[in-house]
């Protein structure tokens, strides 16, 4: 052939420094495009000759002596009209038209073409000096073609020398971006980008000698050794087959092979849809336990096997971030850097599916494996609380689902609890956020038959706000904190009338505070004198403030002092007149109500230590 000189065929001005700075965010995803061609020459001729095709691969070559990275492939090849076609015409798909030749072939299925030998292949101009293409076509009697550019504008075409069928480009790395001549870091990038591809992909690097001999002319001779005997990638990767293929220690170790994890997940969901779109995948349930601030999950975004992104919020619904996974979909509509998604409707659509087969596993387990499902309770309700806020349809299916766990060790779901507490507790459920602190507030229940939720994880703060306003506002169903709720625990039969005026004086007085609300109540409960009652809503308020850190947006707490009149310390004290010892005695059981809710501050604790001192030296004086 006569050796040709042009320029590259565009559409667009100066498209290089777009592809450069603009086309691509990720500066090493050329190695993604130049080995996806390769797969995609390769998977050219399984269609035309599947016989042609069989052991053929895909080899990238390190050469850091010559300061080159090689992709070679034993695919389809190309004659000096495809080179003309595919790669001098920037944005040709010569996939797309590869296809509509062979799609006349009804029996050809699809077969998974994922690369544009067009822009794709440009990417490669991002690291280089100079690119070379040799390539001979498998068609018989096809000439070589040698292909170089050194800005991928200007070209030189000319025939080339390849003997073999297949391509090699061979990237000349420019001083700048010499890192990927380090074959660890091309070795990164594959195991990034190229994990799942379906053509074998074998890493070697080239060393020169390691000596010259003495008094030899010349430079080393290059030597290169041997590729590795297994392939970087798995060429069927386990989410890509059959669930009844798959055992449980396969999920397993998929797991942790490809989010590096030493602990299993709790369980998984195999997606294998065929209609109305391709969608394959695995999400896995890590064990979140009871911490939810800071815990992000990873979902692998592929497309026909070649990775696309992490944790694309097009595709995967936020609540879902926190699972970890892999989901392939060869119909995602990608633009031409496989990056952003376009098209929103059908890209909705998927994220709508893949939603419903989570909310179809959880349900399922719900209603035949109740036990399993109670079990994983703990590590999941994070991820389900959070999930229900965020998606309506995914809160529609689940709302029967939710359970809590009470002191007691039993898990309820909503209308459980409210058949065994309703008669006592009626459109309420009382909860505790810390069962340890509130303990004796949580007996007060438990010793009446009442059970007692445990709201203790940060995300129940919104959550029990959310389930409130999104329930029934006919129910007016609450819930309330043990130390908020005080009606279920009065009872008036045979109730001792004390004087509450006087009660409420003296608590003043002890405590200094003019304006402190007192209530004299009868509990059911005689052995507790005092108890700190604080407005809900100004809490649950004052929580969120805390946990966004906006401190400034927190409200003055409200507190209700209620006495006891059942209460024999109550009683002793509304008989006492005024004195010294009536008031260390009021003062001392505000601190223990105080100290049953949370810390006291530092000059509070010192004051209650003495006052417990001073209480101690009276009555062993008696």
């Amino acid at each position: 052939m006569e050796p040709i000189r042009g320029s590259v065929s565009i559409d667009a001005q100066n498209i290089m420094p777009i592809i450069k700075k603009w086309l691509y965010s990720d500066k090493d995803i050329f190695i993604r495009e130049a080995v996806s061609n390769g797969c995609d020459a390769i998977t050219k001729l399984r269609m035309v000759d599947s016989r042609l095709a069989q052991g053929a691969s895909v080899h990238v070559e390190v050469d850091r002596a010559a300061k080159e990275l090689r992709i070679i492939d034993d695919g389809v090849g190309m004659t000096e009209d495809e080179v003309k076609k595919n790669i001098n015409q920037v944005a040709f798909s010569g996939a797309k038209s590869f296809l509509e030749e062979y799609a006349k072939n009804e029996n050809q299925e699809d077969a998974g073409i994922i690369g544009h030998f067009g822009l794709g292949f440009y990417s490669v101009f991002m690291v280089s000096d100079k690119v070379t293409i040799d390539t001979l076509s498998f068609r018989e009697g096809a000439t070589p073609v040698r292909w170089e550019s050194e800005d991928g504008m200007q070209f030189t075409m000319s025939e080339g020398t390849r003997q073999t069928r297949g391509t090699t480009v061979t990237l000349h790395i420019s001083e700048a971006e010499e890192e990927f001549l380090d074959v660890w870091r091309v070795r990164e990038v594959l195991e990034r980008y190229c994990s799942f591809m379906a053509v074998p992909i074998y890493l070697t690097e080239v060393k020169p000698e390691a000596e010259k001999k003495e008094g030899e002319e010349g430079e080393a001779a290059a030597q290169e050794t041997p590729a590795e005997e297994k392939p970087i990638n798995d060429t069927l990767p386990l989410y890509a087959k059959a669930p009844q293929d798959c055992t449980e220690e396969d999920y397993k170790q998929f797991y942790r092979k490809t989010f590096r994890e030493y602990e299993d997940p709790l369980f998984w969901i195999h997606l294998n849809v065929d209609y109305p779109f391709k969608l394959k995948g695995i999400l896995y349930f890590p064990k979140l336990k009871e911490q939810f601030g800071g815990i992000e999950g990873q979902i692998k975004l592929y497309s026909g096997q070649v990775f696309v992104a992490d944790n694309i919020k097009e595709v995967i619904p936020e609540f879902l971030m926190l699972l970890k996974g892999v989901i392939d979909c060869p119909d995602f509509p990608l633009n031409v850097s496989r990056s952003f998604l376009q098209n929103d409707g059908y890209v909705r659509r998927i994220s709508n599916h893949i939603t419903k087969k989570v909310a179809d596993r959880l349900t399922g387990m719900f209603k035949t494996e109740r036990e399993t499902y109670e079990g994983f309770w703990p590590d999941i309700h994070p991820f389900i609380k959070y999930g229900v806020m965020r998606d309506e349809k995914f809160a529609e299916r689940m709302k029967d689902c939710i359970l809590y766990k009470t002191t007691e060790g039993k898990f309820l779901t909503l209308e459980e609890y409210k058949e065994r507490n309703g008669e006592k507790l009626p459109n309420k459920m009382v909860y505790t956020s810390d069962p340890a602190r509130q303990d004796a507030a949580v007996r007060l229940f438990t010793e009446r038959g009442i059970d007692v939720a445990v709201m203790d994880t940060a995300i129940d703060v919104n959550f029990l706000s959310y389930m409130e306003y999104s329930g029934d506002p006919e129910s007016k169903f609450k819930f309330c904190r043990v130390d908020a709720e005080l009606e279920s625990l009065t009872s008036e039969e045979d109730a001792p009338q004390l004087d509450a005026e006087k009660l409420t004086a003296l608590m003043r007085e002890a405590t200094g505070k003019d304006d402190l609300a007192v209530e004299v109540k009868p509990l059911a409960n005689d052995k507790v004198p005092v108890m700190l009652i604080e407005d809900e809503q100004t809490r649950r308020f004052n929580d969120m403030g805390r946990l966004y850190g906006r401190k400034e947006f927190t409200m003055p707490a409200k507190y209700n002092v209620v006495l006891n009149s059942r209460s024999q310390a109550i009683a002793k004290l509304a008989e006492r007149e005024k004195d010294e010892r009536s008031v260390l005695l009021a003062h001392q059981l505000y601190d223990l109500a105080e100290l049953s809710r949370q810390p006291l501050e530092a000059e509070q604790m010192t004051a209650f230590i003495r006052r417990s001192m001073e209480i101690v030296e009276l009555a062993a004086s008696l």
